[in-house]
């Protein structure tokens, strides 16, 4: 049985890989695709866990053999997702989750337009700007220019928003988390894959997984996006 592929994307800092662990926590036969990346690894990353850290001359090997579902290069160093974890997902029945950048998220959709999207937001500017300024701190410190350039980054990134189906902002871990948990069990129940599910539990996670669509989420999201524009 091939499963739903759920893409999550977000600026760096807006506490995606939070996210992505706490869904992959209570929600069941979720198959997460470990990103390979050139880049070295930070203070307690380990190889296999967050990501698969290789050698730039590996990563171009793994190119030319095709063996990228898709990949970017990103501040100089190269990100990328394996194929085989389609394969993987399907042979198990589960269905697969990205933890990937825009350019990723477009290349998949291209490919697979049936895939779900989900850009993850933070509440505004300043707090993106305190998150990884925090972050920093906590790994030794950056220079003032990297983040910067992070934030720069991060409005360019959101200028995508409109290309998603579902936009969530994160603002408290508990509420975006159970809008992630509406969205993948809603999709499911469309596909007809999800069982034990009460009819008023349905109709309210279906009711949550609405609020956060594209459509439905725009009014509620003007804020944050003008947060980043006047700043730039």
């Amino acid at each position: 049985m091939t499963g739903t592929i759920f893409i999550i994307s977000a600026p760096s800092g807006s506490g995606k890989t939070t996210l992505t662990n706490e869904l992959r926590r209570i929600v069941p036969n979720l198959e997460f695709s470990i990103s390979y990346t050139t880049r070295p690894p930070r203070g307690s990353e380990h190889n296999g866990r967050e990501y698969f850290f290789v050698s730039r001359a590996e990563f171009q090997k793994m190119i030319a053999h095709r063996e990228f579902l898709e990949y970017a290069e990103v501040f100089g160093n190269y990100y990328g997702t394996a194929r085989r974890f389609l394969a993987e997902a399907a042979a198990k029945g589960k269905d697969l989750l990205l933890d990937i950048d825009v350019q990723g998220a477009r290349q998949v959709k291209q490919a697979m337009p049936a895939a779900v999207s989900i850009f993850v937001l933070p509440p505004s500017r300043e707090v993106l700007e305190w998150r990884l300024r925090h972050r920093s701190r906590e790994e030794g410190g950056q220079r003032e220019e990297v983040i910067e350039r992070r934030l720069q980054m991060a409005a360019k990134e959101i200028e995508n928003y409109s290309h998603y189906d579902y936009i969530v902002v994160n603002d408290q871990l508990e509420q975006s988390t159970d809008e992630l948990k509406a969205i993948v069990v809603s999709e499911r129940l469309r596909a007809g894959r999800a069982g034990g599910v009460t009819p008023a539990g349905q109709e309210e996670l279906e009711r949550r997984a609405e609020s956060v669509r594209l459509e439905n989420a725009r009014n509620r999201i003007r804020g944050i996006l003008e947060s980043f524009v006047v700043r730039q």
